[in-house]
């Protein structure tokens, strides 16, 4: 495809693009209202419901980094198509599970084609659209269709589910795959790192040992003892090997990934506030909608609606933020949405106000609002920080960032809640035969799959102490997201610059047809930065404590 066929065609690649992002955005939480009917027909436990969610996350997420370099050395086209094939193909697997063992078997697989597909949208949207305003404008659209995912996961899985049998929620995914695969095949441009450098096997290998051992450690910890051997094992294996990865990625003639891209500021914080994020957002969004089914009893379709909120506030935040950077700088913005969100996750640990359609529904509205101010700018910082040649490993690691931290959330926030809940509920049991109290034990989605098994009196015990056991853990893990999101503000303000400045690459790719002044100026900047390929600190009404010395935007790092 020439240079002017891919520029007259760069929005309906971004559509395209979408389209394929938002099959990763609907499975990501279609699974979330389905968890109930699994429970009932597979007998899943609490601790198998939080690796039906994360065995696909680990996996994505051990594989980012990977997937994105073999995308920039041997073709993002070409990876993107592999995993729609094998996302489409996986899900077929998963709706057919016959068991909870197989289905996170399946789930785990889901992540191979997951890891392959989110990369290369975003690495291909970069190097479609070359000039800054409008790639601002692009990844703004990019995330606010995570937000029309997070939206028509619910609603569509709550629809089928009234219909159909949890299966299909993993069915969908196929023929929004097929579409996607063939759309793409005519509109997507394909483009790879002009470099060409070698592939570090060595340095993937260890970065997916890190990151699976560290967050199996995570998720275990709650069952098997925090002390117990497996546990600790992990743990130490995860960072021995994130150690190593480090130190190989430090002295590899070719690195997977260029830790000296994180000396940069604008990526290093960016990518701190991103996982901090996620990790509230995919933590509080695993207990809210056990909490709409389970404690209030509402149906999948029902508690799909009470989430759509969000995902309104995500598309509308989304698309305004590039518009709210040019005027206010990257960092006000970022830390007034996650002002926003963590405002908003205090309340979440309201049975008041959740279970108020009006209260509840503005809170969920203003939540997803924030989300979407603080990703798309971050994300922005993440790409427009790297030579277009890496984005790739860019978007990897904005990726791996994301789920990274999301599966954190469900890990750390599910395992403090678990504990909570079994603490306050063991006290409360007595008299009730220990089939049933050990059931209500484990969670409340089984306390509640056991209420029609008991004599009505003994159900009525076990719901209110369920449902007691419940809304007290929220009230302790609600409080702990917000300190998250507090902590990401902290970090965008005293790190984050408040105005974007130009990647060294960018301005020599594009020095034969703007100066730097121009590329500032396209990107919003009032002060247009010195005409040479450095990277300036913030002036005192940008940000930060005033300028600073010059350095590389983006390091070469002589080894």
């Amino acid at each position: 495809m020439d240079e002017k066929t891919l520029h007259e065609r760069r929005w309906w690649t971004l559509a395209v693009l979408c389209l394929s992002l938002m099959v990763i955005g609907v499975d990501n939480t279609i699974l979330n209202v389905a968890l109930p009917k699994i429970v009932g027909d597979l007998g899943a436990k609490g601790s198998q419901l939080q690796w039906m969610i994360d065995a696909y996350t680990i996996v994505f997420a051990s594989l980012l980094l990977t997937a994105g370099a073999l995308g920039d050395r041997f073709g993002r086209k070409r990876m993107l198509h592999g995993g729609v094939i094998v996302f489409g193909t996986c899900s077929t697997l998963a709706a057919f599970s016959g068991s909870a063992t197989g289905l996170i078997g399946a789930r785990a697989l889901m992540g191979i084609g997951g890891a392959a597909i989110f990369p290369t949208t975003l690495s291909i949207l970069t190097n479609t659209f070359t000039d800054p305003a409008e790639r601002a404008k692009a990844i703004g659209i990019w995330a606010g269709v995570t937000g029309l995912g997070v939206a028509l996961g619910p609603l569509g899985g709550g629809l089928l589910l009234e219909h159909f049998w949890w299966g299909s929620v993993f069915l969908v995914n196929v023929p929004l795959c097929l579409a996607a695969l063939v759309l793409g095949w005519f509109v997507i441009p394909d483009s790879k790192d002009p470099s060409e450098g070698r592939l570090d096997p060595l340095g993937s290998l260890l970065s997916i040992g890190a990151l699976f051992g560290i967050l199996f450690a995570l998720i275990e910890g709650p069952d098997q003892g925090w002390l117990s051997a497996p546990v600790v094992g992990a743990f130490l294996v995860g960072a021995a090997l994130l150690a190593a990865f480090a130190w190989w990625e430090l002295h590899c003639e070719h690195p997977m990934l260029d830790l000296h891209f994180f000396s940069n500021p604008r990526f290093s914080a960016a990518s701190a506030t991103i996982t901090l994020t996620y990790f509230a957002l995919f933590g509080s969004t695993f207990l809210l909608t056990q909490y709409f089914q389970f404690v209030l009893g509402y149906s999948p379709l029902k508690a799909g609606f009470m989430t759509a909120p969000v995902a309104v506030g995500l598309m509308v935040g989304g698309p305004t933020a590039p518009r709210l950077v040019r005027r206010f700088g990257t960092k006000y913005v970022v830390t007034g949405g996650l002002t926003l969100v963590g405002l908003c996750l205090l309340t979440y640990a309201s049975d008041t106000a959740m279970s108020s359609l009006a209260i509840g529904g503005v809170v969920r509205l203003l939540f997803g609002l924030g989300i979407g101010l603080t990703t798309a700018p971050a994300t922005e910082s993440i790409m427009g920080s790297l030579p277009r040649g890496k984005a790739g490993v860019g978007s990897a690691v904005n990726d791996t960032t994301r789920q990274t931290g999301g599966a954190l959330g469900v890990a750390v926030l599910g395992s403090i809640f678990s504990a909570n809940y079994r603490s306050i509920i063991d006290g409360r049991l007595a008299g009730v035969p220990p089939a049933a109290a050990e059931a209500a034990r484990d969670s409340i989605g089984k306390a509640v799959g056991v209420l029609d098994k008991v004599p009505a009196g003994t159900a009525q015990v076990i719901r209110g102490d369920a449902d007691h056991a419940y809304l007290q853990s929220m009230h302790v893990v609600y409080p702990i997201a917000a300190a998250a999101v507090a902590l990401a503000a902290l970090i965008t303000l005293r790190y984050l610059p408040a105005r974007a400045s130009v990647a060294v690459d960018d301005v020599a790719d594009d020095a034969d047809e703007r100066t730097a002044e121009e590329l500032s100026a396209a990107i919003g900047l009032e002060d247009a930065l010195p005409d040479v390929p450095h990277q300036v600190d913030p002036a005192p009404d940008g940000g930060g404590d005033g300028p600073g010395p010059e350095r590389p935007a983006v390091p070469t790092g002589s080894r």
